[in-house]
């Protein structure tokens, strides 16, 4: 039975068995965490910690690219590396109950990083790096690797096959993504015969939290394969001189234990680009789960489409710039 966008069967009494399943003896309290693609608990013990129950959306993953991910955080924390790793029963991290596939990880808090002080994004770029000597060891062989095939032509062919781009704007829309994606081929050229390797893959600042002791990750969800780059993109922001004096930091920390070719600065405003247009095919991909509507009520309305187009013609003219120097 395929349950793809159905949770209704993930009762909390569904889930409380799937924790006590285990050995646990779980209070009967639990919270919902701020997950759309999975549903993620956090399940309070009659004795010790709480956990942290994640549920994975059926039929997004295979079991093997599951349990690729899983591996991946084992290893970066047998490497002593602060990523939060799944726990481990009778050898298997991923686990069954309900028609439900499931995993289990200790609870461990933080804030978002600011990210404001140069201290703090030498110490991410130290982090990322040491996190990238990990994954370049040997690449995934069940999870995506970043393309402009996936992200971007792949994504408009969905948009444009399903009947979310009001017929009003749909030649703007076509148009425009022509030309976006002949410029992020050109960028992708430019950038040469890059390496890749295993990423984190979603590396902004809501996926890391920070404590006293530095940042860690708390998830792995979207690990993939790609270039050095795809993991330092998304912490810049602001304007290109901002940037600029961003990427310096996170450089000085990176090179500490890996090595970015300069090169891969090309596809800065490129992976930008590919992630607007496929973050628009997610959630159009998502839209019949109850969840997402009610998340994201502007969406797939006039107005979202209007903005949308916009925010990609300006990504048009920036993909066009000179590159980003450092």
């Amino acid at each position: 039975m395929s349950l793809e966008h159905d949770y209704n069967a993930l009762e909390p009494d569904t889930i409380l068995q799937a924790v006590d399943a285990l050995g646990y003896r779980s209070s009967g309290r639990l919270l919902a965490l701020n997950s759309y693609e999975n549903r993620v608990y956090r399940v309070e013990l009659e004795q010790g910690a709480p956990l942290v129950a994640k549920f994975y959306r059926p039929d997004r993953w295979s079991d093997a690219a599951i349990v690729e991910e899983h591996d991946f955080a084992l290893e970066l924390a047998a490497e002593e590396i602060p990523v939060v790793a799944p726990l481990v029963f009778d050898g298997d991290s991923l686990l069954q109950f309900g028609g439900y596939r499931y995993a289990l990880y200790p609870l461990q808090g933080g804030r978002w990083p600011d990210l404001e002080y140069s201290e703090d994004m030498i110490w991410m770029g130290r982090f990322i790096a040491r996190i990238h000597a990990v994954g370049g060891r040997t690449r995934f062989q069940h999870r995506q690797n970043v393309s402009v095939e996936r992200l971007g032509r792949d994504a408009i062919a969905y948009l444009l096959q399903h009947d979310f781009i009001p017929a009003h704007l749909l030649q703007a829309y076509q148009t425009l993504t022509d030309d976006l994606l002949v410029a992020i081929v050109q960028r992708f050229e430019q950038a040469g015969d890059y390496s890749t390797l295993r990423l984190h893959g979603d590396c902004h600042r809501g996926n890391v939290l920070w404590t006293d002791r530095g940042p860690h990750f708390v998830d792995l969800d979207d690990c993939c394969n790609g270039p050095v780059i795809q993991d330092l993109w998304m912490l810049l922001s602001g304007e290109r001189a901002e940037m600029t004096v961003q990427m310096i930091d996170l450089l000085e920390g990176y090179h500490e234990f890996g090595v970015l070719d300069m090169a891969e600065l090309n596809l800065i405003e490129a992976l930008r680009t590919l992630r607007m247009i496929h973050y628009a095919c997610w959630l159009a991909s998502r839209w019949s789960d109850p969840a997402f509507p009610r998340a994201f009520p502007w969406f797939n309305s006039v107005q979202y489409w209007e903005q949308h187009i916009l925010e990609l013609r300006e990504q048009l003219a920036r993909i066009q710039e000179p590159v980003l120097t450092v």
